[in-house]
């Protein structure tokens, strides 16, 4: 029996250290990643309530008509984001061939002020949804910038690069109301994301990753 169980430990404990070496290997060669090259970019967007909806609908307007098609995501409880979304893209379709985007919809990971536990399961729980939608959706970038929304979706897009499926260049862009500190997402996503953009000064003193260009929503 103990044999038994030794073997399961040391059976659990290699497997857990391929997915690290493969994780480790698929975060160093994300800079070296290119998917524009080859033709358009499948960008997925992470949209969230309110003022996120806003910064990252201005982002995405400054982008290329290369970036296309557009999946967006957004809360299952978030109504107004999916307003915003229909009107930003009908004004784009002007300009184009048509409309070229989708919206999806997932849990929300976690509400304001909910506590850390409770949105532990949260997120995992929006992670069961997130998997199968970045699957089947396999977009060259994830493009966010902070709602919670965000995590469980990036860890989708990491796990399509280590199961060796595709390699998704995960975007993150700080909200520019966060002036001193990141965002709880942020703090995650800044050891995780292949390019991570603050538009502060401050934030960059204390965050030598990321990248600092200055107010760019």
């Amino acid at each position: 029996m103990d044999m038994l169980l030794l073997g399961v430990f040391f059976g659990c404990t290699l497997i857990a250290l391929c997915i690290i070496v493969r994780l480790v290997v698929v975060l160093r060669k994300g800079s070296k990643c290119k998917p524009g090259t080859k033709g358009s970019v499948c960008v997925l967007v992470v949209a969230g309530s309110g003022g996120h909806t806003t910064e990252i609908l201005r982002l995405v307007g400054s982008l290329s008509q290369s970036y296309r098609p557009r999946h967006y995501v957004i809360a299952d409880t978030d109504k107004m984001s999916e307003d915003k979304i229909h009107t930003f893209e009908s004004a784009q379709s002007d300009r184009t061939n048509g409309p070229q985007y989708t919206l999806h919809r997932i849990p929300r990971s976690r509400e304001v002020r909910q506590s850390w536990s409770s949105s532990v399961v949260s997120t995992l729980y929006a992670l069961f949804y997130s998997v199968p939608l970045v699957f089947r959706l396999r977009p060259d970038v994830v493009l966010c910038n902070g709602p919670g929304t965000c995590v469980p979706l990036c860890a989708a897009g990491l796990l399509l690069g280590i199961l060796g499926l595709k390699r998704v260049v995960l975007v993150y862009v700080e909200s520019i109301c966060r002036v001193e500190t990141l965002s709880l997402s942020g703090k995650i996503l800044y050891h995780l994301a292949d390019y991570f953009f603050v538009q502060w000064s401050s934030l960059k003193n204390k965050y030598p990753k990321a990248i600092y260009m200055g107010r760019i929503v």
